[in-house]
């Protein structure tokens, strides 16, 4: 398996440069085609980032083009058919930034908390205000031994290959007399040629999951996250409670997300 097929979604926000390099950098790394579609609002075109939006065709087809990397634009538009809504389920990766107060009212709705939760293929979601730099050298998977995280685990192999240190974090994680959680995922990477240590916390009252996630990226200087997707934007059920909201808008590591 690898990403053939890549899409990055555009709007005239102070993120849209290092969202389209990131992009431009997967596809380079995967020999991946780019989709880059358009979800400005009509609020973009009489905002103060409106000459921007006028003019997201002609900057995602420069940037391409500069990279030699074959790509095509589209624009989702404002009464889109469901069915090809954003085109998420036409491609293998979907390339997200955090919304901000900046940009909230001139990108689609929902982005990128129901793009996670519908798109069926997996999402990277760059943090606000991301300094582009590595991407995927050193990854952490946050396992909890749910169907979210296997379909992570999986949707992540094509990175997983490339990188230079893959580390298994749990948090209390499950065992018995014969296996135990971490050691199984471990396994199974290395049936896929993927080498991967395991920074597991014991269950401490004192110590949040969510913190404890973040001591283990910290430790293993990590530049993304690999972790399961809730099961709905308004109802979050699945990674250690609420992990999933607060990994999607946290404000310093990338994070690849599926659901």
């Amino acid at each position: 398996m690898s990403y053939k097929d890549i899409l990055v979604l555009l709007d005239a926000g102070p993120d849209l440069e290092t969202r389209m390099d990131a992009a431009i950098d997967l596809c380079r790394r995967f020999d991946a085609q780019l989709l880059g579609v358009d979800v400005s609002t009509p609020q973009a075109f009489s905002s103060g980032f409106s000459e921007k939006a006028r003019h997201l065709q002609d900057i995602f087809e420069e940037r391409i083009n500069a990279a030699s990397v074959i790509g095509e634009y589209r624009a989702a538009g404002s009464r889109t058919s469901s069915w090809k809504d954003f085109y998420t389920h036409y491609t293998d990766l979907v390339v997200a930034s955090q919304s901000g107060e900046e940009s909230e009212h001139i990108a689609a709705k929902g982005i990128p908390d129901e793009i996670v939760a519908s798109a069926g293929v997996p999402v990277i979601v760059l943090p606000g205000g991301w300094t582009p730099a590595t991407l995927g050298e050193s990854v952490v998977i946050a396992w909890n031994s749910t169907r979210e995280a296997t379909r992570a685990l999986h949707d992540a192999l094509p990175i997983l290959r490339q990188a230079a240190r893959v580390t298994i974090f749990e948090h209390a994680p499950p065992s018995d007399h014969v296996d135990d959680a971490p050691k199984l995922v471990q396994t199974h990477l290395a049936h896929h040629g993927i080498e991967a240590e395991i920074f597991t916390w014991p269950d401490d009252a004192n110590a949040e999951p969510i913190d404890t996630l973040f001591t283990c990226i910290d430790r293993q200087r990590a530049d993304l996250i690999v972790a399961g997707g809730f099961g709905h934007p308004k109802v979050i059920e699945n990674l250690f409670g609420s992990m999933s909201r607060e990994l999607l808008h946290n404000w310093t590591v990338p994070v690849l997300m599926s659901h």
